[in-house]
């Protein structure tokens, strides 16, 4: 009886060793397989993708660096630490390698190009900008790629770099200094506008055998070669000031300045500039409707030179002084 008891007993004690022993083993793999995770393979991947696949695995990406690579497209995984398959605990490191591209590419083509467009394509491809160069030229509009060494479609490695010659536009063109001396100033500003000059510094000398108001010296001299847009300063034939005298000859100081718009029916746009010791000022610069009239304050200064264009033509000029 009592060995019957032991034995049923035995079996008893056996059985729940036995269901605690499986508890346990489900409950460790249940454990286990929520703190695991098998690492995926990445090789070939694009590195935003493996970064969002790791991050959503609950693992960190870390970059161990770039290679060049023939096999693999820049910005993709060439290397991966664990491999894929392995089983690892979510919260460990996956280290990657990334690929630069291949080592050699074939030069691109930058002719025509803007030089901020060139320099955005090379270093896009790991190529550095060596010399520039520039030059004038017709065909090729400012700042735009007119030649390039290496060639386009030439093999070269990503570390190499690139002259460029680079194009200044149309080359200017050159005229022959025309002769001011004698003219009378709005001849002379007349003139100098038609040639697509400069205005520059107006200043005043006085010979009593010359006419007044004419000019008397020029800068550049008369048969220079000068390009387009070359400023030109002028010298005046101007009375000098007498004791008692307020303002000189054919001159007027600082004060208010009236201008009527001729009738018709369309607006006209009114440019007025002053000039004073080389340094030219816009003053006024509106469409102005048929017989309307504008009046502008003109600060007294050194010599200071008025011009008034309508529709792009000069059509009136007056001087100032500073007394």
């Amino acid at each position: 009886m009592i060995a019957r008891i032991l034995k049923i007993s035995g079996l008893a004690l056996a059985f729940i060793l036995a269901a605690g022993i499986s508890s346990y083993l489900t409950l460790t793999l249940i454990i286990k397989s929520e703190d695991t995770v098998i690492v995926p393979d990445l090789i070939g991947k694009d590195v935003v993708y493996a970064l969002e696949f790791l991050t959503d695995l609950e693992l960190n990406t870390k970059v161990k660096g770039s290679e060049f690579s023939d096999n693999f497209p820049k910005n993709h995984v060439t290397f991966q630490d664990p491999a894929s398959g392995m089983e690892i605990k979510k919260g460990r490191d996956v280290r990657i390698i990334i690929s630069k591209g291949p080592k050699r590419i074939s030069m691109p083509n930058l002719v025509s190009l803007s030089v901020q467009q060139a320099r955005l394509i090379l270093e896009e491809n790991g190529v550095c900008q060596a010399e520039l160069s520039q030059t004038y030229n017709d065909s090729t509009q400012k700042d735009h790629i007119i030649a390039q060494a290496p060639s386009t479609g030439s093999m070269i490695t990503r570390d190499s770099c690139v002259n460029l010659l680079i194009s200044l536009g149309s080359r200017p063109r050159a005229y022959k200094m025309p002769d001011l001396n004698g003219l009378s100033l709005d001849e002379a500003m007349l003139s100098l506008e038609n040639a697509n000059f400069m205005i520059g510094e107006i200043k005043s000398s006085f010979d009593k055998n010359k006419p007044r108001n004419i000019i008397l010296n020029q800068e550049p001299l008369p048969g220079y070669r000068v390009i387009a847009g070359s400023t030109v300063h002028l010298v005046i034939n101007r009375t000098s000031l007498k004791k008692g005298q307020s303002k000189l000859y054919a001159q007027k100081s600082g004060g208010l300045f009236r201008y009527r718009i001729r009738n018709g029916f369309l607006k006209r746009r009114i440019r007025v500039k002053l000039n004073s010791a080389g340094i030219t000022n816009d003053l006024f610069d509106e469409f102005v409707k048929p017989g309307a009239e504008i009046w502008l304050l003109i600060p007294a200064g050194n010599y200071a030179t008025l011009f008034l264009y309508e529709d792009d033509k000069l059509v009136k000029t007056e001087t100032y002084n500073a007394w």
